[in-house]
């Protein structure tokens, strides 16, 4: 922790009186006086810095949020701030920084800001699901491949029952039964295939992200 001075500015005073989740405010302030904070001791300046960091990221000021998140984690690793009030300013700031690459789509950054940080702590249970849900969002081919067959499965389907109604039950009426029974199949295969490709990748994210945490677990042991 960095030492903290008894006294406390005016500004700071200012910031403290904004009511919790008053986000707006928060960026609203910062922004308005950030010449003046900057002036302020270092332990007021990293508190305001590191409060409008996270109102960013309450906002979905994604961009700005990983600017000043940058900032935070470099200030945290330079001063040796290990906690602010009670919580790992580091690690936080870290794991937020994955969520705004998640939310602008950046889904390699998330995924190796999420890998970083479980090598650092392996049992940031938010983090290991997090890149859970990172892997299952970037589909591999063997997902597009189940959906691209699901889908096409669905318009024979269709078109059996298109076929049906117009030719079979005018003409073939003996033939209606076989053919619904036709394209109900195919409707069951195509959900089924869908299924199956969804729970197999459900499945290998989570043994993948599982297997990465044991041997980050296991090399820590050995040291």
């Amino acid at each position: 922790m960095y030492p903290q001075s008894k006294y406390r500015s005016k500004l700071y005073r200012d910031y403290r009186a904004i009511e919790p989740g008053e986000w707006r405010k928060v960026v609203h302030f910062y922004e308005e006086k950030e010449a003046e904070i900057r002036g302020l001791d270092f332990d007021e300046y990293f508190e305001l810095m590191n409060a409008y960091t996270n109102a960013l990221f309450e906002i979905g000021a994604w961009q700005k949020h990983l600017l000043m998140a940058d900032a935070v984690i470099e200030a945290s690793i330079n001063e040796n701030i290990s906690e602010l009030h009670g919580e790992d300013v580091f690690q936080h700031t870290l794991f937020r920084k994955s969520a705004s690459h998640y939310q602008l789509n950046e889904l390699e950054r998330t995924e190796y800001i999420l890998r970083e940080l479980l090598r650092i702590n392996p049992h940031h249970a938010d983090a290991s699901l997090f890149l859970k849900k990172c892997l299952r969002t970037m589909r591999p081919w063997l997902v597009r491949q189940t959906r691209a067959v699901a889908m096409l499965l669905t318009f024979v389907a269709a078109f059996a029952i298109l076929l049906e109604i117009l030719v079979v039950r005018n003409f073939y009426e003996n033939w209606t039964r076989p053919v619904e029974y036709f394209w109900w199949g195919i409707l069951a295969l195509a959900a089924l295939v869908l299924a199956a490709g969804e729970v197999f990748h459900y499945g290998r994210c989570n043994r993948e992200v599982d297997n990465f945490l044991r041997g980050v677990r296991a090399r820590r042991r050995n040291y």
